[in-house]
């Protein structure tokens, strides 16, 4: 009777396996709710010509610090009200978003393209290639990040592509420290050595072999780093040494409220309150993604 069920052509199939991973994406919390906060800051960044009821470079001296709307002397033409030199805050609120994820996104992009070709160059052919990648993230880690990215933002003049730059070339020690232990373990595997036996050429082996099976781990790190370049951002905009006035950068935007801090607390609170959701959502995506990707379904 089992077997006739067994092969009956109504028998209850076993989910796929992309059913199975759809499955663990929506029934994880976290995952889901960092991809909606993240998704909504990128479209409100996108969408910010749209939204943006004025422009956010627009002073109006005999506007200054108007409270936003829940204040009792609050105004809706000012829905979040407005900063001491007269400007909308919504409006420069919603292209500091701008600011961030560009600085995020390129600052991944540099650093995690570094790391990436250091790491799966030490994985792969260890030996000395392995002992020189190691001395140079050695070398990378006993500088410390924040003082050095300040020397050479204070030498070099503070900007939003100095800003970028510097950070991208300084923060891909993470990326190659993992891409080199994940990727000395994929080579290990049977499916790398039949493609070393039939012939397939290096190079192919390492981006169409090793690199699609480490891929979780990268982005992984990626978002761990983006949400750490924006935090970096930010604490150097705070500084003065690095997005430069009047770009409406969160983090400068803080630096300039912080004057006003007892007597404007919304000033510092608003933009704050948008880096930590940023921050967070881009730290809950990772972590989700690592969570998916395990083989339990678990972190």
């Amino acid at each position: 009777m089992t077997d006739l069920l067994a092969n009956s052509p109504v028998a209850i199939a076993e989910p796929s396996r992309q059913a199975q991973f759809w499955r663990r994406v929506v029934h994880h919390k976290g995952l889901m709710f960092g991809s909606v906060v993240l998704a909504v800051i990128i479209l409100m960044a996108l969408l910010a010509p749209l939204i943006a009821p004025y422009d956010p470079y627009a002073q109006d001296l005999l506007h200054r610090t108007i409270p936003p709307v829940w204040y009792a002397k609050g105004s809706w033409l000012h829905i979040l009200g407005t900063d001491n030199l007269g400007r909308d805050y919504f409006s420069r609120v919603i292209y500091g978003a701008r600011i961030s994820l560009l600085i995020g996104l390129s600052v991944m992009l540099i650093s995690g393209m570094i790391g990436t070709a250091l790491g799966l160059a030490a994985g792969y052919f260890g030996g000395r290639v392995d002992m020189v990648v190691t001395f140079i993230i050695t070398v990378r880690l006993a500088m410390p990040l924040i003082l050095v990215a300040l020397a050479v933002v204070a030498t070099v003049g503070g900007s939003l592509w100095v800003v970028i730059a510097v950070l991208g070339l300084l923060k891909w020690d993470r990326f190659a420290v993992v891409m080199r232990a994940a990727t000395q373990q994929v080579r290990s595997l049977e499916y790398v050595a039949a493609a070393e036996c039939i012939g397939v050429s290096t190079p192919r082996i390492i981006l169409g072999e090793v690199l699609p099976n480490i891929l979780p781990h990268l982005v992984v790190v990626a978002t761990v780093e983006g949400a750490s370049a924006i935090l970096l951002e930010a604490a150097l905009s705070f500084l003065g040494l690095g997005v430069q006035p009047p770009l409406p950068s969160w983090g400068l935007m803080i630096a300039e409220a912080k004057t006003y801090m007892f007597f404007s607390f919304w000033l510092i609170a608003i933009p704050g309150t948008m880096l930590a959701f940023l921050v967070l959502a881009i730290n809950m995506v990772g972590d989700g993604v690592r969570d998916v990707f395990a083989p339990n379904g678990k972190g």
